[in-house]
């Protein structure tokens, strides 16, 4: 006998756990099947030797909606901290940067830097009012959409003539014209930098990339947070969720495809055979992964498929996990300094020369890096005595030129342990195990098309009203009955549980309208 539900949720990333638990909490009966081992997607704590765990793709907490935490009453130790980013320098010299402040710079900057700080915290907020919201379509005569529209409007104009300008002529501008009109210190240019670009097919120069630098701020203003447990406490805190508003999860029950009959969805088949029948299926896989693997190009219009191909999904992030006898030493750091957000970009140009081989399908010889010592704040995550390092480098282009094989690997582990070393001498001394994740490794143990972390690259051309495409840009696909709720929609990446909200919320308002 089949299964019947009121809803399906492919994937147990944390959207998925998100819009799952607002379904249950409004009544429906909810299954969600996830094809790895545990929840959580790209957001889980893992073993990756004897001993040591770490948050294996995403690793610091800065983006966790408020209204997602309301929503779902999760607890206050989730909640973002003020980790110092300390932006290393060879010479011990290093720039110390909290949400609000810099130190180790000039008056001058220490000032640039606070008005820049609240100007860019304005602009955020605006953005983070409607990224808790449905994307309006343009052209509509929805009343919604107008509300919204209207809303966002009248937001704007909130900011006054001169900022409302200075907003619009900022948002598609890239970072490098913004930090260097700004500031004197190249650390400080070089760390802005580094944020505005982390995770994407950017450099400095590129255009949007200050969009991408709000994006990154429309959290908690730029605070991070290491959760105790890891990111995977994240997770399993909104599975908990789910589970007591009701919701069954399945763990590795991969799907194989969504059924489709007869022009709407009937239910899902796993890789084992098993069916599952439901008239609401929600995807929190990636859109490609949904509409060319799960569907099939056959059940879309031929412009629909083309657009959805077409969209730009490749990562260029690698992470990187080390096993550590100790911690590695570094000039100029007290031992309290590890608990901090760590940043290796000396300037704006070394982030932009960084970039410039991945547009050529080469991985970067002098990588940015972002670096923690989760172990150092969470004894749980390594033996007595040891620690665990964690980071996010860049660039490493999905596609490589030859591909990503051991060779390949093998010489951007070395790039990066030789950039590692100008700034930890005895860090190759320290390491008993190494794991080092390249956007195809991303891609195969995440199900994530491309390996990239948002599912969809953060363009203009692939955001707020056009995400993922045209004819997808608001949850739902052009075919009955079936939704998305993951990264590759409104708002984007990120462990933010935005794009999981506003599904759930779409889905509950058109079926009330209905």
């Amino acid at each position: 006998m089949t299964d019947t539900y009121d809803a399906i949720v492919v994937g147990a990333g944390h959207n998925g756990l998100v819009c799952s638990a607002l379904l249950a909490k409004a009544g429906k009966r909810v299954l969600v099947l996830e094809a790895n081992s545990q929840v959580g997607g790209a957001a889980i704590t893992r073993e990756f030797t004897d001993g040591y765990s770490v948050s294996a793709c995403a690793h610091l907490l800065y983006q966790l909606q408020s209204e997602v935490r309301k929503d779902l009453k999760l607890s206050t130790r989730l909640a973002s901290e003020d980790m110092t980013t300390i932006a290393l320098s060879e010479d011990g010299n290093h720039l110390r940067i909290s949400a609000d402040s810099v130190e180790g710079v000039s008056d001058e900057d220490a000032e640039q830097y606070r008005r820049f700080r609240k100007r860019m915290t304005r602009f955020s907020d605006l953005l983070r009012k409607f990224f808790n919201k449905r994307p309006p379509r343009l052209g509509t005569k929805n009343i919604q959409d107008f509300i919204t529209l209207g809303q966002l409007g009248l937001d704007m104009r909130m900011l006054g003539k001169e900022e409302m300008q200075e907003f619009l002529r900022l948002i598609g501008m890239n970072i490098h014209d913004e930090v260097t009109e700004r500031f004197e210190s190249p650390k400080l240019r070089g760390a802005i930098s580094l944020d505005a670009v982390l995770g994407t097919h950017l450099g400095p120069r590129s255009p949007n990339t200050i969009m991408t630098y709000l994006y990154r701020q429309a959290g908690d203003h730029g605070r991070t947070g290491v959760p105790a447990g890891g990111m995977g406490s994240v997770s399993n805190e909104l599975a908990h969720a789910a589970r007591n508003a009701g919701v069954t999860i399945r763990t590795d029950m991969p799907v194989k495809r969504i059924i489709i009959e007869n022009g709407r969805a009937t239910g899902v088949e796993t890789v084992s055979g098993e069916r599952f029948e439901s008239l609401m299926i929600i995807s929190n896989a990636d859109p490609k992964t949904t509409v060319m693997n799960l569907i099939g190009a056959k059940h879309v219009e031929t412009g629909f498929a083309r657009r959805i191909s077409h969209l730009r999904a490749k990562g260029n992030a690698a992470k990187l996990h080390l096993a550590l006898d100790g911690l590695p030493a570094i000039d100029g750091l007290s031992k309290k300094d590890y608990a901090e957000r760590i940043v290796i970009a000396p300037d704006e140009h070394y982030v932009e020369r960084a970039f410039n081989p991945a547009k050529y399908g080469e991985s970067s010889p002098n990588p940015v890096l972002e670096i923690t010592f989760p172990s150092f704040r969470d004894e749980t995550l390594a033996p007595a005595g040891k620690h665990v390092m964690s980071a996010i480098v860049q660039y490493a282009p999905y596609d490589l030129k030859g591909g990503w094989n051991e060779e390949a690997k093998a010489n951007f582990m070395q790039a990066i342990m030789s950039t590692l070393a100008g700034y930890m001498p005895d860090i190759e001394q320290r390491i008993t195990a190494s794991e080092l994740l390249t956007p195809a490794d991303i891609e195969s143990e995440f199900h994530i098309s491309g390996g990239h972390w948002h599912h969809a690259e953060l363009t203009l051309d692939q955001f707020l009203f056009v995400r993922p495409v045209n004819g997808a840009a608001q949850y739902s696909l052009p075919i009955d009955g079936v939704y998305l709720c993951g990264a590759g929609t409104h708002p984007g990446g990120g462990v933010s549980g935005a794009a999981g909200r506003n599904a759930a919320r779409t889905i509950l308002r058109r079926e009330k309208a209905a």
